[in-house]
């Protein structure tokens, strides 16, 4: 299994960030390269300039699909040089998510190796295997396309939780603009004109009442204030200003009413700019397969949101599981726990072998 922190090494030294779209490709091109040379059957798939890498039975259908990918958020350049210290990987892309794609990829040409000393062929497959190149901005253009050409019962979106936490739900998104508008003065006389920044903090502050929730486990819709855009010179009233926010919501929430009530009581312009799904995973027997092969394993839930989302849209049940990395995804001590790598990988060695039982019944 040292092959898996060996091949994540190789992927965590291309900087994957949308800043950079040819270091995807460039790595997308590796990830080829490795299949080719292993002789694994795969597809290219390219949505607007996004690739994704699929291996799949030739009929396109897997009882389970395991789905990992490739792009990281901005780092600077000595994290893209992988270090293990202390049992540890350390590196952008450790824990979210290369060593998932490097763990699909030596399971998949394990399982194709298998297949050869059985005399079976490419059909035989139980399981495929989907990395995409654009989770971290929303995955329209990965996972969302190429479930449109592949079938699976089940998805496993190997992108959060951990080896004693298997994610059945995560909170949707909803992203708002807030707009307020005033007229410009000089700065010396104030009285002469109306200030957007403070009529955009009044109208910030009834946006902010409807979601002033809180339990202990913070399952309840939340706002972040996370962009404010305003002001020419500091010697001018501002006629315009707004702010962008980052709102999670949960199965609870009806946020279409939430917006329409907003909307009813402030001064300026409230957008949508953008709305995301919940994940809900659902009962399986995949799931329950799952928890017997790993008993110390239980099940719970995520705020964050992964690709896992786009799995209702295709009434496919799933869960979001992965190894442990401490919380640290994004962050500049972002790491994975190797000794969680390999026994995720061992789980899910024997979960792909007695899942073919499953798809027989």
């Amino acid at each position: 299994m040292k092959e898996i922190i060996d091949l994540t090494k190789e992927l965590i030294r291309f900087k994957t960030m949308h800043s950079k779209p040819e270091e995807i490709k460039r790595c997308a091109s590796y990830i080829e390269n490795y299949l080719k040379t292993n002789d694994i059957i795969y597809r290219r798939l390219d949505y607007n300039q996004i690739p994704s890498i699929v291996v799949m039975p030739p009929n396109d259908y897997a009882p389970v699909l395991l789905m990992s990918h490739i792009d990281v958020v901005d780092a600077p350049d000595e994290m893209f040089e992988p270090i293990e210290k202390d049992g540890k990987l350390f590196g952008r892309g450790s824990i979210d998510d290369k060593y998932a794609a490097a763990l699909s990829l030596v399971l998949v040409k394990e399982y194709f190796d298998r297949l050869k000393s059985r005399n079976q062929g490419p059909e035989d497959l139980p399981f495929g295997i989907i990395i995409t190149g654009d989770e971290e901005i929303g995955g329209a253009n990965g996972v969302q396309m190429a479930l449109k050409e592949i079938k699976t019962d089940f998805a496993i979106a190997l992108d959060g939780g951990n080896i004693e936490k298997i994610v059945v739900k995560e909170k949707g998104i909803v992203q708002l603009k807030l707009i307020a508008r005033g007229k410009t003065a000089h700065g010396a006389r104030p009285w002469l004109g109306e200030n957007a920044i403070e009529n955009l903090i009044d109208d910030y502050m009834i946006l902010k009442k409807y979601f002033d929730l809180s339990t202990p486990d913070h399952w309840h819709r939340t706002l972040n204030f996370g962009r404010i855009q305003a002001g020419e010179s500091l010697n001018q009233v501002p006629d315009y200003a707004e702010a962008f926010f980052d709102i999670r919501y949960t199965e609870h929430d009806d946020m279409e009413d939430v917006v329409r009530q907003v909307r009813d009581k402030i001064g300026g312009e409230l957008i949508v700019e953008k709305k995301e799904p919940l994940f809900i995973g659902g009962e399986s027997p995949y799931l329950d397969l799952l928890l017997e092969i790993s008993p110390k394993t239980a099940i719970g839930f995520e705020h964050g949101a992964s690709d896992a989302r786009f799995l209702s849209d295709y009434g496919i049940k799933g869960i979001v599981w992965g190894a442990n990395g401490e919380m640290s995804q994004h962050s500049t001590d972002e790491h994975a726990n190797i000794d969680s790598v390999y026994e995720l990988y061992r789980v899910l060695d024997t979960f792909v072998e007695r899942s073919v039982d499953l798809n027989q019944l």
